[in-house]
């Protein structure tokens, strides 16, 4: 009896997801070329392209990094038929202020997107679109205080490595760009796709911990009355003094209750939570400088070394050792 011939077996053919980045001259280079990166090695980790990338700006042609290295072929938004995610890098001076054209750029691209994401200081382009009004969202730390700022009605999550709201994502500094890439194609392509090209690149699936580990109590925005500059100066000035509650309220010549008010409303914490994270940038630093624990619970007015290692748990995620030994040197 003769066989009836094998149905053919039909593949189904995924399109692959057209990626458009936001460039500019001055652009941070590693802003753009992480993420390309990543989407580079799921194409090839994958049995067919997953991701197809285009560099999108103003005018089109070459554009300038920071670095002075030329991105070149580059193209208008006009000439673009279709875009999935637009993903905006940043650089240093949108802090400052962002070019008209790079807005008008993001905005054209963003109304053909479902999503839209921006890498270290990239935020400031969709908040300064209006995008992040009402949402929660992330920059690099150094700019964490600015944005929050300039633009009060967005969330500003001060401490994440990228944060998702709806369709907007938006990454921590610089080669966070690689971390919220990744979950880009974990969320496309599943965890096993994800891991492999984190492991192509020799990266960190999750790397412990998140901007606090580089990030300083200095970074909160400058008081706005002359009472709070002083008691802030003071206690900037000797973490390991005695800043209780009280004695900064007696300083202040107000109230414990509403000096915690004032600094609510100025710096979205408690008097003491903002002292523990004073004494806590100081113990890292002495920490690098080589202190032993417990000299750096004592110099930084933490105390003890149970209370220094309970500080370093709960804002780090690591402990005084893991961190001088991850951070003090290279070797």
């Amino acid at each position: 009896m003769s066989r009836l011939p094998r149905e053919p077996q039909i593949r189904t053919q995924v399109r692959a997801r057209r990626i458009g980045f936001v460039v500019y001259d001055g652009v941070t280079l590693l802003d753009v070329t992480g993420p390309l990166e990543v989407l580079h090695q799921a194409n090839v980790v994958g049995d067919a392209p997953r991701y197809e990338t285009t560099l999108v700006s103003a005018d089109g042609g070459q554009v300038t990094a920071a670095s002075g290295l030329v991105l070149g072929g580059t193209r208008r938004p006009e000439d673009i038929a279709e875009v999935d995610t637009v993903i905006v890098a940043g650089a240093d001076h949108l802090v400052g202020g962002v070019p008209g054209e790079v807005l008008s750029v993001t905005a054209a691209l963003a109304d053909r997107a479902g999503c839209v994401a921006s890498v270290c200081s990239g935020a400031f382009v969709l908040a300064a679109l209006g995008f992040l009004d009402g949402r929660r969202a992330t920059t690099h730390w150094r700019h964490a205080a600015a944005l929050a700022r300039q633009y009060p009605k967005v969330d500003v999550v001060p401490d994440a490595l990228h944060v998702t709201d709806g369709r907007y994502l938006t990454s921590a500094g610089i080669s966070a760009g690689i971390d919220l890439t990744l979950a880009l194609v974990e969320a496309d392509h599943g965890v096993e796709t994800a891991r492999a090209v984190a492991r192509e690149l020799v990266v960190f699936m999750q790397r412990p911990g998140g901007q606090s580990q580089f990030s300083t109590a200095m970074a909160t925005p400058p008081p706005r009355t002359e009472t709070l500059k002083a008691i802030t100066d003071t206690v900037l000035a000797d973490p390991a003094g005695d800043h209780s509650l009280t004695n900064l309220a007696a300083a202040a010549a107000m109230s414990p209750r509403h000096l915690t008010r004032v600094f609510h409303s100025e710096f979205k914490t408690t008097p003491s939570r903002w002292v523990e994270r004073v004494r806590l940038d100081r113990a890292q630093q002495l920490l690098l400088d080589g202190h032993s624990i417990t000299t750096t619970a004592r110099l930084s007015g933490l105390g003890s070394d149970e209370t220094l290692r309970r500080a370093f748990a709960r804002h780090l995620g690591t402990t005084p050792t893991e961190y001088r030994r991850r951070f003090r040197t290279t070797a």
